[in-house]
């Protein structure tokens, strides 16, 4: 869709210029109640709304939990809905737009639009359904001293590389499980099968139908990789989300990881790892896998989107809010947190994965209806294969017939 574009031309060459800005809050008294994921650049938008608009609201709460995917469509379910914005992503806007919990924002944005720039406009079917604010994926991270101390001379390129890496470092004693990788059951473990998916070149659906086509030679090439990737993983892998690689990493626990970049700036900056690890730390493009040209990843933005089941006046006081977080000042003071699609971002080392992640033609996460059922589906049926409890024929059989159940039920399929 129009993130390739963003995300090559825009995100990582920055945008020229800085406007002197006053806050716009929209109608004061409102109730501002922001549901939204617990990581760096999130915080900052939101603390920037909530010094420029707090004041001129009755209520304004803010929600940063882990736990925002799984409960996001039940909290906006009731009328009025629990939260009056939920700051998303790719997959997350289709999950809300398929139960009609997300309202068009064409109008706001022609009202507040001095801080959103074209490029930022999640527009579906002519409504603008989000405005993005950050690019974000899962990309290489990498120890560069531990590399040399193994007689590995350059950073891998390819999971190939990687994986020899890891067996190099393992057999010359120093690390026993050297790889850390988000796979924990659920979502994680599905968005890895995703990646490296997508750089075999693989389809998810048979064309122009919602019906699966993951069980193929390429998702069982795929899960294949995935295995070989565990067995040099720390054994308690399938609980593993970004806090705990990121823990893991930052405690010199690992020398290979495959982890969000937004989760590289905390990574590099001087606070709960060592100088040993910071330094030597060097973020890089996803690796390709089996001859592929373009890095196994998915492109993700993150960005606003505002309750459907919310008043007027609570949506456009919301909206205005967050809105007036998006500004060059706000970038300025938390440039390393993201790869900000906004006015006045530098990009500086801790960007530097997600720009060649996507500058290599990585593709964007699917933005389909059904892509979500799928996602999950993967994330509740590969773990038998990855414990080897069963074939990897067997694991995408599991992974289609769950999906098809809950396509039926969602009337994708017949």
């Amino acid at each position: 869709m129009f993130l390739r574009n963003l995300a090559t031309a825009t995100a990582f060459a920055g945008l020229l210029g800085s406007a002197a800005y006053a806050a716009d809050c929209g109608p004061e008294g409102q109730s501002i109640r922001v549901l939204a994921s617990d990581f760096p650049a999130i915080h900052a938008v939101t603390e920037a709304a909530e010094a420029n608009c707090g004041a001129a609201a009755a209520e304004f709460s803010v929600n940063h939990t882990t736990e925002a995917r799984q409960i996001m469509n039940a909290a906006l379910t009731p009328n009025p809905a629990e939260y009056t914005s939920v700051i998303l992503a790719n997959a997350t806007l289709t999950q809300l737009m398929n139960d009609g919990l997300v309202r068009p924002l064409n109008d706001l944005v022609e009202k507040y639009s001095d801080n959103i720039k074209p490029h930022q406009l999640i527009t579906i079917d002519g409504n603008v359904m989000a405005v993005a604010f950050m690019a974000n994926s899962q990309h290489l991270f990498a120890r560069k001293d531990i590399l040399e101390k193994a007689g590995v001379d350059r950073i891998p390129a390819t999971y190939e590389e990687v994986l020899d890496a890891a067996e190099k470092i393992r057999a010359a004693g120093i690390m026993e499980h050297p790889i850390v990788m988000n796979l924990q059951t659920g979502w994680n473990v599905g968005e890895v099968f995703n990646m490296i998916y997508l750089g075999h070149g693989g389809e998810f659906f048979k064309p122009g139908s919602a019906e699966p086509a993951i069980n193929n030679e390429k998702g069982i090439a795929t899960l294949n990789v995935m295995k070989v990737l565990t067995e040099y993983a720390h054994p308690d892998h399938l609980t593993h989300a970004s806090n705990e690689t990121q823990g893991l990493w930052e405690a010199g626990q690992a020398a290979l990881g495959i982890m969000w970049g937004s989760r590289g700036a905390p990574i590099l900056d001087d606070e709960g790892s060592s100088e040993e690890v910071t330094s030597n730390t060097v973020l890089s493009a996803a690796p390709t896998v089996a001859g592929g040209s373009i890095p196994a990843a998915t492109l993700w933005w993150d960005g606003i989107s505002i309750a459907s089941n919310v008043s007027d006046e609570e949506a456009e006081a919301t909206f205005a809010a967050l809105v007036s977080g998006l500004t060059p000042e706000m970038v300025e003071a938390n440039n390393d947190d993201a790869v900000w699609l906004l006015e006045g971002f530098k990009p500086g080392p801790a960007a530097a994965g997600v720009a060649a992640t996507a500058q290599g033609g990585a593709q964007p996460y699917p933005m389909i209806p059904q892509m979500g059922l799928l996602h999950a589906a993967l994330g509740s049926e590969l773990t038998d294969f990855l414990k080897g409890d069963e074939t990897a024929e067997q694991a995408l059989s599991d992974v289609e017939a769950a999906y098809r159940t809950s396509a039926k039920e969602a009337g994708f399929l017949e």
